[in-house]
Order: structure tokens, then sequence, then C-alpha cells
């Protein structure tokens, strides 16, 4: 079996309803859920919250809410790591041990199936391999970051700040879309973010970080010009 489970917890101070809101014509939750049907590889979409607004979304978009996430894990300080894990233990307890499962995160309306799929083909191809996740480049190298002190701006990096560009390494960052991950492992103690992970590389045009309305506002310019230009082609 393969499992998806969708992180959705009701309380957000910076966007208030963040995953129900409206985003482009649809709640942002649904984006996620629909990207998981598309895919057609998960026995099984369930959204984990602690919020009945929430879960009544999630079940008219398709997805399961077999239980209610408990207190404990629905505060500010919780990482999803540990949603997915009672996720995971949960249908353990049931006879149904998930082979594969997948954190999708709530908040992704540019998650595409087809980034599902090499995501679990990654993982498939190398049974060393213990995750599998989104990444994207920096849009600028890093090398060339600037701190802000009482001072001025200062080079983080001072050994690289007159190189040329072509020189530097690329460099890449957790995409925060989805994370693939063989159930047991994801029990373990294996981190995702080491090498016994695979990467899954998105282009930047589909990869933004909603957590303020700033990236909101600007996800949804990207979203609509996304869309048109699909519709064009």
């Amino acid at each position: 079996m393969n499992l998806a489970v969708i992180p959705a917890r009701g309380g957000s101070k910076r966007i208030p309803g963040k995953n129900i809101r409206q985003f482009a014509g649809k709640p942002l939750i649904a984006y996620s859920i629909l990207a998981a049907q598309q895919s057609q590889l998960f026995d099984k979409i369930i959204v984990s919250t602690d919020d009945e607004k929430v879960a009544k979304v999630a079940t008219e978009f398709g997805a399961e809410v077999p239980f209610m996430r408990p207190e404990d894990l629905s505060d500010d300080f919780t990482g999803t790591r540990p949603v997915t894990n009672h996720a995971i233990e949960f249908f353990q307890q049931q006879g149904q041990m998930p082979e594969f499962t997948c954190c999708i995160y709530a908040t992704a309306p540019f998650l595409q199936a087809q980034y599902l799929l090499q995501g679990l083909n990654a993982l498939k191809s190398k049974p060393a391999k213990a995750f599998a996740f989104s990444v994207t480049s920096f849009a600028f190298p890093i090398q060339r970051a600037l701190e802000l002190n009482e001072n001025g701006p200062a080079p983080m990096f001072e050994q690289h700040i007159y190189q040329r560009s072509q020189d530097l390494t690329e460099a890449y960052h957790d995409a925060g879309q989805f994370y693939w991950g063989r159930s047991a492992d994801y029990l373990s103690s294996k981190k995702i973010f080491s090498s016994d992970s695979e990467a899954v590389i998105l282009p930047r045009h589909l990869v933004q970080d909603i957590d303020t309305l700033e990236d909101w506002h600007r996800a949804e310019l990207m979203f609509n010009a996304y869309m048109r230009e699909q519709d064009v082609t």
C-alpha cells in the first residue's frame, strides 16, 4: 500500500485559515489532494488535521480523514515528520502498514503528478535510499550572500565574493512540496536531509513558499501566469 499524508493544521497565525483559504478559485489544500489523485500512485490519500473545517473541505475534494490529529501533535512547534509517523502508525495498528508513504504539504499549489512519480521511481530504483524529496535551485549564487549588520553589508563568504558566477557551485534548497519515504524508514532514526535521500529537481517557476501574505500574493501571480501559459500551449 502507498499512503499520502497531507498535514493541515487548523491554526495559522500569519495567514489565518491558510490551508482552506481560496487560492485561484479553490481552497489551497485542494491542489495537493488533486495532484495526489491525478498521480494514481496512492491507495489512500489522507489529511491529518485537528480542525473540523479543514476536515470538511478535505473530504469534499476526495481525501480521507480517518482520525482527528491529537492535541500534542497540533501545536506551533510540531514538525511534519511526527505527524506523518503518527499516520503511518495508525494504519500499522489497523494491519495496513504502507510500503511507501509520501508527506505532501497542503501549501503546494504547484505540485504536479509527474514529480510525485519521479520521487517514487527514484526510491524504487535505489533500494539503499530511504527518502526522496523535491528541491529547486537558488536563483542567485549563495556564495555571494551578504550579511547586514550595524557596520553595513558584509560578505558572508569572503573567499567567493569576487569569483565569476559560472565558477561557483550551484546550490539547491528544499522545495517544500513532497517527501517520499519507505514507511519503515520514516519510523526509524534516518534523516531526510542526508545522503539517505534522493533529490527530485523542480523548475523554479513551480516553487513558491507560502508563509506570509506577500508570499501568497506572489504565488497567485505565478500560478495565474503559469495557467495562462498552459492554456496557450
